[in-house]
């Protein structure tokens, strides 16, 4: 058996060499517990990787890289060393590579490949969008002919209509003259990617009809979805009848999430303000919507004696708070900042049910993980980025202030 030389043997027994092993270890048990905070940072590194990708990558790569990082991990883990932590990093960005790359497969869809029309064709409305001119229908399970003999049937198409499309609603089958094109691509080098957009909407054609589309079957096609679709249109028809004009569109939007009937003078006006934001449904709008539930339903509770007593009414109330959430979640269009804002707020009232500290900076790799495993292409959007980044600078000052707060209470 090999013996270290006395050279090596006081190398290693040296104080100094002595002192920074103790640091070192000391400093991986410090930060042991806030590893997880970098999945998500690596786990959207996995995914950034795959879109950046000038063609598409064998298909099994993701997995067995992930698969093969991660048991020599677990074995270096097993054997109580801290070299674990690269081969861990590599497994969790293979993984988002992993995702992205099935995502892209999973809504992979036929599309048009050059403009066709006119021509008239069928389907099933999905949504109605309210513009400032006219609506904007989604279609899904389309019929025609001359589209089937064009190219392939395209899986949905969006096309805008200028007369016609009051008397639309979600789960309507409608006949249209249109003319449809392929999703463009970017105006320009970095500029915003509709075709990758519509790839993961399953939008295969966009266009624009001509004259007022036809009835075929009233409501015939109805599913959860399309009832989701027609409570909102409804909702946002109210309110912009019961709303004085020049507010209404706002209103719609601050509501329903329906912004597109908003005229562009004052969406510009909200923009030289700063105030466009407020605009898209997220933190500050689910915030409110939980917090007033849950304090709306705590007080009345409250008020009850007997049940203050007996139950616990700040759980109850959390639940209470979650599920309305949901609902103006789906409500409101479920965008990406709405599907952040919303987990975060149920990961928050989750942890009080369990009796745990409802902000902190594992609430929010908690939700960025989720986002980003259930829609791996918001990464690439600005309302990911900047959503992201702001609740993370809100709660790291909260963390930083936290104990000076505590102390402040307690000497109080």
């Amino acid at each position: 058996m090999a013996t270290r030389s006395p050279a090596n043997r006081a190398i290693s027994g040296t104080p100094a060499l002595e002192t920074a092993r103790r640091a070192a270890r000391s400093g991986f048990a410090t930060e042991n517990g806030r590893l997880f905070l970098w999945i998500p940072v690596l786990f959207g590194v996995g995914i950034a990787i795959y879109f950046g990708l000038d063609r598409e990558p064998v298909r099994y790569i993701g997995p067995l890289a992930a698969g093969t990082c991660a048991a020599v991990a677990f074995a270096l883990r097993w054997k109580g060393t801290a070299g674990f932590i690269f081969p861990a990093a590599l497994a969790v960005a293979a993984a988002g590579f992993s995702i992205a790359q099935f995502r892209t497969m999973a809504v992979e869809a036929p599309r048009l490949e050059r403009e066709t029309g006119p021509l008239t064709f069928s389907g099933r409305v999905l949504s109605v969008e309210t513009q400032a001119r006219g609506v904007r229908l989604l279609l899904d399970r389309l019929e025609g002919e001359r589209l089937a003999r064009s190219g392939e049937l395209p899986a949905r198409a969006r096309i805008s209509l200028r007369t016609g499309g009051d008397q639309i609603s979600p789960g309507d089958r409608i006949s249209v003259l249109a003319v449809l094109q392929p999703p463009p691509s970017p105006s320009f080098p970095g500029g915003y990617d509709f075709a990758r957009a519509a790839w993961f909407s399953r939008i295969g054609a966009v266009g624009y009809a001509l004259g007022a589309p036809r009835a075929v079957d009233a409501g015939s096609e109805g599913s959860l979805r399309t009832w989701i679709a027609g409570v909102r249109r409804d909702a946002t028809t109210r309110i912009l009848a019961a709303t004085p004009k020049d507010s209404a569109p706002v209103a719609a939007a601050l509501m329903t999430g329906e912004r597109r009937a908003i005229p562009e003078e004052t969406l510009a006006n909200m923009r030289d303000a700063g105030l466009a934001h407020l605009l898209a449904i997220s933190g500050l709008h689910i915030g409110l919507v939980a917090g007033l539930l849950f304090f709306l339903v705590r007080f009345g509770l409250a008020a009850v004696e007997p049940v203050a007593l007996r139950y616990p009414i700040k759980k109850i109330a959390a639940v209470a708070a979650v599920v309305g959430a949901f609902l103006y979640l789906l409500i409101s269009g479920a965008t990406i900042p709405t599907e952040r804002a919303f987990l975060m707020a149920a990961i928050a009232f989750g942890a009080i049910l369990i009796d745990r500290t409802p902000i902190s900076m594992r609430l929010v790799s908690v939700a960025a993980v989720a986002v980003l495993a259930m829609s791996p292409e918001s990464l690439l959007t600005a309302s990911f980025q900047m959503s992201f980044a702001a609740v993370v600078a809100l709660v790291a000052g909260y963390e930083a202030a936290a104990p000076r707060f505590a102390e402040w209470r307690s000497s109080g």
